[in-house]
């Protein structure tokens, strides 16, 4: 072996760097520990919310010791900022993906322009995108240019003052449209950074945010984080900051009674339907509007329904504004959509007088189920006197009372307004709305004159918290654009550490199985095997910790698979030099040549797992790029291992006079001067498959497949429960709630799995709050009586009952998931044509090879369809599935290429046999090596499959399945179809003796 002392010098030091960057997770970790024990031994189970006690007083004693020196100059904050992440399914906390509007982008950039053929394109883009994989800008342009001679340079679109340096009329479509896109796309740019820096001053470790390509989705990971609402209101608030002059309640004098009296006319004469095509100005709910309503009315409008029709609004109202106070009156939270609906209504309006007609009604927030609303004076362009971007700082503070508020300093231009405002509001004696996000936080008088120095405070029922939050988005800047969550992954913190026991237990269940295995089946050549693997599972965590990569539960199951797969590296070794000593040759000779034989098989098995490995990893997210991480990371050090570190170990022996034996007692014939006739078999092997395809196909189209949310949209929950629950019993109340609902057994019989597509095509926190107020409701009899709904959902407490994760995924997102899904599966086969047909040259490889894949990946469906009703675990088709199905594309082909190399190897050396016993001399010769490395890898899965957790079992399922049918394909269908394919063309050599 040459180079020997510099590969012996690059392990240490490799292992050394590991051993390193490993020491940074055992410090943070041995500390941590210490801070749970302390908290728990200070605040004991009898004291009221001591879960959440215990929290602070951990965090407290963290942020005590952050900075102090625990080994070698190593503080915890810095052990922190380099430790191995964890994911989500490990860690809790939550993942979304927000799509920023590119509607609203557009609008901003046509500054909300009325041009009707310029709307039209908006709402046709908006229909035309339910249905589309196209983005929305470009789904804008065509439908824009479908109206004949329609211009986007015009003044009312484009063409506009604030475009006006790039943008003039004379300008064509085609010349408009990449500046529009540059705009889009500094804009998305824009709300990223803006989302980056709140998520930076959120205080969660090792955040992670990230543009997914051009769509305008962000996808932002915060492993650890408990308060879920807090940072859904984090993340999809827009810091819309806005400054109104508001009306006093006398300036509306009885409009309020005579809105009732003519709605009461109204319904007697059955015209409460709003008219939708009255005044956009005056009339129209904006979307803005409708959410804030629905957020207001989380739960449901039982007041309003209640209305007899004799005082429509005056029933609903709670009391009237104080005399000469801004509120003009108080509602129920639940009554505000209808209140809205009543108020946009043209009769109503057009009560209003002249001086009022430019009127915008607001909600204030909301106070203990009731909400105040305002008027604030609007004008002919909607726009506010100042907005928010004219903030520089601010900070949370307390008013003179000791109640929270949020200081806030403007810039110069914006002090001269602020100085101006109240100044015209002193001298009426009116006052100045503070608006965010379209709720009036506050509405002011101004008692002392113009305020001068642009100092301004926002007041409201604050606490800390939520006070900290709201000078964090301020000073980090509005959102160009809303942000909707499209999709969500939530887990609570007890079931990460669930996921992270079966994590760790089915690892070293299965590594300990392997090194049995290996010591028993090559004796103590086995011995030096299980070092290489040991050494191979430090590199593979060191890389993990030192490119800052996280580690998630697919990924544990990624490192157990890779110590499955490594282990086929050192048996084709191992058996090549097997076959060389059986020649006759020297121990020396014979490593030396087994490794030199093998390696050609080894880089090409190891090089198509590698490519299906890659576009997991390019098309997949979250849990799934982990596992493709984990998978490539591992691939890496495991040839490494094998072909360097196992041939340190060994390449002493013939050398110095010592022999080393590759087989025990009891495996030293196993599987030799085998002679099975494999392609005598060939057509009984293609009927079976044929058979098996069939009731696959057959099934696919009268079973179907058990789509999980990823591939249809909707919502699911893992609901535990203090006792044994009966899921058919749970699923008919949860059917009479939702209309639709799906409730399973997962994992313990106290334990469910709720899915549901009630609402899916609805976006919004306040859907997901009423879809989980009817959750709670619905499941309210099968929990005990003190579980009031804070303990039911995410994050509230740990609580081992109620809402352990959730997942959201939207309906648009759910078609981009499932066609990028299905783009994988086939760019994997093409990729694997086309890699055998580069190696083998021949076409005939490449055809049974894709022909052996594209059996066991029909074959795996076909089962899944056909059983997914009758097995006790989920079998749902998600996004964990498809990484399954590409795994075993590689690993299918792994088994084949070794084969195939073998074929193509006694070709070269036997070059007078006839191609029938050349291929079947080359598939009994590797029988040995498919067999040990299938058996192993079982072995491992089945592991995993049993101790890895619930949220695995599919996922593990689907790959022992695999690993099965394509063992099987590699010998009975992958070479006989190369075989026969290879004859129909008559390139089978002639024999001419055989020896």
């Amino acid at each position: 072996m040459q180079n020997k002392g510099l590969i012996k010098i690059f392990a240490i030091l490799f292992a050394l760097v590991c051993i390193y960057q490993l020491s940074f997770t055992f410090i943070s970790t041995g500390v941590e520990s210490d801070a749970e024990e302390f908290a728990t031994q200070k605040i004991n189970t009898n004291v009221e919310d001591y879960s959440a006690k215990r929290d602070l007083a951990e965090q407290r004693y963290l942020d005590s010791i952050g900075n102090e020196s625990i080994f070698a100059g190593i503080t915890y904050n810095s052990a922190k900022d380099k430790e191995l992440n964890k994911g989500l399914d490990l860690k809790g906390g939550i993942n979304v993906i927000l799509q920023i509007s590119v509607k609203d982008i557009i609008r901003g950039l046509a500054n909300d322009s009325k041009d009707p053929v310029f709307n039209k394109a908006i709402a046709e883009a908006d229909a035309a995108q339910k249905d589309s994989q196209e983005s929305y800008i470009d789904l804008f342009f065509e439908k824009f240019n479908e109206n004949a001679g329609a211009k986007l340079a015009s003044p009312d679109i484009f063409a506009n003052k604030t475009l006006s340096d790039q943008i003039n009329y004379e300008m064509s479509n085609g010349e408009v449209e990449p500046i529009i896109r540059e705009k889009v796309d500094q804009s998305i740019l824009s709300a990223f950074e803006v989302l980056r820096k709140r998520i930076d001053k959120f205080g969660v470790t090792q955040p992670n945010i990230q543009r997914l390509g051009n769509s305008g989705r962000i996808l932002v990971e915060l492993p650890g984080a408990k308060d879920i609402n807090r940072v859904k209101g984090l993340l999809q608030s827009t810091a819309q900051l806005e400054f109104w002059y508001v009306y006093k309640n006398t300036d509306f004098g009885n409009f309020l009674v005579n809105a009732d009296r003519v709605l009461a006319e109204s319904i007697t004469k059955n015209e409460t339907k709003p008219d939708t095509s009255a005044d956009t100005t005056t009339a129209a709910i904006t979307d803005a509007d409708k959410e804030i309503e629905d957020l207001l009315a989380s739960a449901e409008d039982t007041t309003a329904e209640a209305v007899t029709g004799n005082n429509p609004l005056l029933e609903l109202l709670v009391a009237p504004g104080g005399q000469g106070s801004p509120v003009l009156a108080t509602f129920n939270t639940a009554d505000t959509s209808k209140v809205r609906e009543y108020l946009n209504m043209p009769q109503v309006r057009s009560l209003l007088p002249n001086q009022l007609r430019y009127a915008e009604f607001a909600w204030g927030v909301p106070s203990d189920n009731f909400v105040e609303l305002y008027a604030l004076k609007g004008n002919r362009e909607n726009t506010p006197s100042l907005t928010g971007d004219v903030i520089t700082d601010a900070q949370q503070s307390y008013d003179q009372l000791g109640r929270v508020t949020v200081s806030m300093q403007m810039n110069g231009k914006g002090a001269k307004v602020w100085e101006d405002m109240t100044g015209k509001a002193y001298q009426e004696q009116s006052n100045i709305a503070i608006v965010l996000d379209k709720v009036v936080y506050s509405a002011p008088g101004v008692t002392t004159g113009p305020i001068s120095g642009g100092r301004s405070e926002i007041s409201g029922d604050f606490d800390i918290t939520e006070g900290q939050d709201l000078a964090n988005v301020l000073r980090a800047g509005k959102l160009p654009a809303s942000a909707d969550i499209i999709q969500s992954e939530v887990v609570g913190p007890s079931l990460g550490q669930e996921a992270i026991d079966s994590g760790i237990n089915s690892f070293l269940i299965a590594l300990a199985l392997v090194l049995i295995w290996m010591i028993f089946y090559y004796g103590k050549a086995g011995w030096y095997a299980d070092i290489a693997l040991a050494v191979n599972i430090l590199f593979i965590f060191g890389i993990l910790a030192g490119l800052g990569a996280v580690l998630t539960l697919p990924g544990i199951a990624g490192i157990v698979l890779t110590i499955g797969m490594s282990v086929d590296a050192n048996v084709l070794i191992f058996e090549r030099i097997k076959e060389e000593l059986e020649k006759g040759k020297s121990q020396a000779e014979a490593i030396k040549d087994g490794f030199g034989n093998a390696l050609s098989s080894i880089l090409d098995a190891n090089i198509t797992t590698g490519l299906t490995g890659l576009i997991l990893l390019v098309l997949g997210t979250g849990p799934i790029k982990g596992f493709a991480t984990t998978l490539l990371i591992g691939i890496a050090t495991s040839l490494f291992t094998a072909i360097f570190i196992t041939r340190l170990l060994i390449d002493g022996y013939g050398k110095n006079g010592k022999s080393l034996l590759f087989s025990t007692s009891l495996t030293k014939n196993l599987f030799k001067n085998m002679n099975f006739d494999f392609l005598a078999k060939r057509k009984i092997a293609f009927i079976f498959s044929g058979i098996l395809v069939t009731i696959s196909i057959i099934s696919f189209l009268t079973n179907g497949l058990n789509q999980g949310v990823d591939f249809i949209g909707g919502r699911t929950y893992t609901v535990r429960f203090a006792e044994d629950v009966n899921a058919t019993d749970v699923q008919k109340d949860l059917v009479a709630t939702f209309g639709s609902a799906e409730a399973k057994t997962f994992g313990a019989d106290n334990q469910l799995k709720i899915t549901t597509k009630y609402k899916v095509e609805d976006e919004g926190e306040a859907v997901d709050t009423e879809i989980q107020n009817k959750l709670y409701t619905s499941l309210k009899p099968y929990l005990p009586a003190d579980v009031t709904f804070e303990d039911f959902t995410v994050g509230s407490k740990d609580r081992a009952i109620g809402i352990m994760s959730s997942l959201k995924v939207g309906p648009t997102i759910a078609d981009d998931i499932k066609n990028d899904s299905f783009w994988a599966v086939i760019g994997s086969l093409v990729v694997v044509f086309l890699y055998i047909l580069l190696r083998f040259r021949k076409w005939q490889y490449s055809l049974g090879a894709v022909v052996a894949v594209f059996h066991d990946v029909v074959i795996v469906l076909g089962i899944f369809s056909l059983t997914y009703n009758i097995m006790p675990f989920s079998m749902e088709i998600d996004q964990a599935f498809i990484a399954a199905i590409l795994t075993v594309i590689g690993y299918s082909l792994n088994d084949t290429v070794v084969v195939f190399d073998r074929i193509r190897e006694f070709f070269n050396e036997h070059t007078t046999w006839p191609m029938a016993r050349t291929v079947n001399s080359a598939l009994n010769s590797t029988l040995g090596r498919t067999l040990n490395t299938s058996l192993t890898t079982l072995v491992v899965l089945i592991a995993i499959f049993i101790f890895g957790g619930e949220s695995l079992r599919g996922f593990m399922f689907a790959m022992i399945v695999g690993i099965i049918v394509g063992t099987y394909s590699s010998l009975f269908i992958a070479t006989p179809v190369m075989f026969d394919s290879v004859r129909k063309k008559a390139l089978e050599r002639k024999p001419v003796t055989e020896e």
